[in-house]
């Protein structure tokens, strides 16, 4: 069953399964959500440095994962415009500033609730209206995903307030759909189904 279940996710992330976005809006949604999780997985590695500079490894070790699961999200949306070729104008927001880890992870913290309460929302429903089901998936990993990561970054941030690292060993991101967790990564993937040898372990 692992077997089968490794081949498809390998087939559906090789493009075999794609499908060409077909409505301008929904087109519009995923380039504006590849510009945000770009900037975000850039901007996470920053903060990741600013915090072991400050002595934070693990909240560096949390901000670096998270980067990675963006990286993943980002991903997926460009796959999804595939065949939306040419040059285009992308608006998306952005978190921006570097100063300490607290006010770096409360960045964070407003930027992931932004994409969970905000921006996924309207863009999973849209692309649910549209029947486009490439997006529709995309945009669902990518919200189910960053509700966890809110979470985890509100912990680290409480941990950093009161002087203290986070208390943790490891991250494991799964590099489908950007599922996050701590210490040990699940035997499937609870979003995406992936196994858990696929997880990429920080």
């Amino acid at each position: 069953m692992r077997v089968i279940l490794t081949s498809l996710i390998q087939i559906i992330y090789k493009g075999g399964v794609t499908l060409s976005v077909n409505n301008a809006m929904t087109a519009d949604f995923l380039r504006s959500a590849y510009g945000g999780e770009s900037m975000a997985h850039m901007r996470y590695l920053i903060w990741g440095d600013v915090a072991e500079k400050e002595g934070l490894p693990n909240i560096g070790k949390l901000f670096k994962a998270i980067s990675y699961a963006e990286w993943a999200h980002a991903k997926n949306h460009f796959r999804e415009l595939s065949e939306q070729k040419g040059d285009f104008t992308v608006a998306a927001g952005a978190v921006f500033g570097n100063t300490k880890t607290v006010e770096n992870l409360q960045g964070a913290i407003n930027g992931e609730l932004h994409e969970i309460n905000q921006m996924y929302p309207v863009y999973l429903e849209t692309a649910r209206f549209q029947k486009e089901r490439g997006a529709e998936k995309s945009f669902h990993w990518a919200l189910e995903a960053e509700k966890i990561h809110a979470k985890l970054f509100q912990e680290a941030q409480d941990a950093a307030k009161s002087g203290q690292d986070y208390q943790i060993n490891s991250v494991h991101v799964c590099p489908f759909c950007g599922h996050t967790i701590l210490n040990e990564a699940p035997d499937k993937c609870p979003i995406c189904g992936a196994p858990k040898d696929k997880y990429k372990s920080f």
